[in-house]
Formats: structure tokens, C-alpha cells, sequence
């Protein structure tokens, strides 16, 4: 295990980057390189993957995470560093869960969010793999996707062209209990300075709050930080 600082935890997570540093490995693999306990070294990979130190490629497995290189730059990301600002705005706005996903591979990854203080809520902590087959932040970052992608998506998804294609003209996406019973949501591209779809932002919460047409409430305001997001990076 190297050295050691007399920190149990720290040095196991010190272990798992290195292993992983070797080249990208599932958890068989993990567990046959650092000698850890299954469920210790899950443990420890989420727990870096949720703080950006690893990161998943195409095939579920785990590699140095973008978090490594912005230490060692001394550079901040410049989407999660708007996202600070702007995803507390919007949550104050609306009243609900805000997030922000970024596509990895066929999957898409919680890089933010904001939670109201109080009240029922649709909790998707930092670090969540959710599907690109369904759900409104789904729609989105598909629909401004590379064919290939579209292709691979929409052979499962619970959408098809014809709804990317009104994400496309409309600018933004909406959904209803596709991703989990009881839940909506609308979420806006977020494009860099070239245009190109870089995140989508979301507001989602209970149905039975926020209605079966959530982007007729907060479609608006959800471009409107899109835009905010969008000047900031």
C-alpha cells in the first residue's frame, strides 16, 4: 500500500488513485491491485468519482478523473465554478431540485446541484450515473449528440427522433415520470463558447407539484440560467 500516514481512509483512497492511475480498471480488477475488500474499494472509488478524482470511461471502468489535472494546473472548472452561482438562483427561483449533467459516454453524470432547505424533493446527489434513455436531461444532451450516440440512445430510450427533434426546435425538453414514478422535469442545453451542447440544467421535482407540463412553468426561467451558465464559461 506504499506509505503511510497513519490515516486508515486516506491512505486506502491514496491506493485506489494509484492503482487506477496504472490504467482504467473495473472492480475485479481494483480489488486485485490494492488488496482491499470489495465493498471497501466500491466505497472509495465512488467516493472519488463523486469528487471528480475518477471518472468512468465507455465501458464502466475507472480512470484518473478531470479533478487530478485541475490541481495540478491550479485551474478551477469553469462550469462547476457558474454552476456555484447560478443553480442556487434558479433553486430560489423555483422552489425545487436543480442539477446539472454532463454526457459521459452513454451515460450522464450529476456535476451539480442545489436543494431546496425543506419540503419534498427529487434528491440526484453529485456523482450519479443515471441513463441516457430517459428523462428530460437525457432528451437534451442526446438530442445535440453525435449520430452515432443518437443511434446507440434511441435503439432503448423510451423517446425517439421525432421528440429530439422538437427538443431541437424548441430549445428545451420536458419529462414525466420516465426516469422515476412521480417525478418531472424540464431541463435547457448549455453550450460553450463555440455553441456546441456542453451540460444540460435541470429543475425537477413531484409531479403533483410542479404539474404534467413543467415547461410551461419553468421552461423561461431554465434558458434563462442556460444563458447565465453559457456567459460564464
Amino acid at each position: 500500500m506504499g506509505q503511510h500516514s497513519g490515516i486508515g481512509v486516506l491512505d486506502k483512497a491514496v491506493t485506489v488513485l494509484r492503482a487506477v492511475a496504472d490504467s482504467p480498471c473495473g472492480l475485479a480488477e481494483l480489488c486485485a491491485r490494492t488488496d482491499l475488500p470489495r465493498a471497501t474499494a466500491h466505497r472509495l472509488a465512488v467516493g472519488l468519482e463523486v469528487h471528480r478524482m475518477l471518472a468512468r470511461d465507455t465501458d464502466g471502468r475507472w480512470r484518473p478523473g478531470p479533478a487530478l489535472d485541475e490541481l495540478g494546473n491550479g485551474s478551477v472548472d469553469p462550469l462547476l465554478a457558474a454552476a456555484a452561482t447560478v443553480l442556487p438562483r434558479l433553486r430560489d427561483l423555483t422552489g425545487e431540485s436543480v442539477q446539472l449533467y454532463r454526457r459521459d459516454g452513454m451515460v450522464r453524470v450529476c456535476v451539480a446541484t442545489a436543494e431546496p432547505p425543506s419540503g419534498l424533493r427529487d434528491t440526484v446527489p453529485v456523482g450519479a450515473r443515471l441513463p441516457m434513455t430517459a428523462g428530460s436531461g437525457a432528451k437534451v444532451l442526446v438530442a445535440w449528440a453525435d449520430p452515432a450516440t443518437q443511434r446507440t440512445v434511441l435503439a432503448e430510450a423510451v423517446f425517439g427522433e421525432r421528440v429530439l427533434a422538437e427538443v431541437r426546435r424548441r430549445g428545451w425538453a420536458q419529462s414525466v415520470a420516465e426516469r422515476e414514478s412521480g417525478v418531472a422535469s424540464v431541463s435547457a442545453p448549455v453550450r460553450d463558447s463555440a455553441g456546441g451542447v456542453v451540460a444540460a440544467v435541470s429543475v425537477s421535482g413531484p409531479v403533483e407539484r410542479i404539474g404534467r407540463r413543467p415547461g410551461i412553468r419553468w421552461a423561461a426561467d431554465l434558458l434563462a440560467a442556460a444563458e447565465a451558465l453559457q456567459h460564464r464559461l
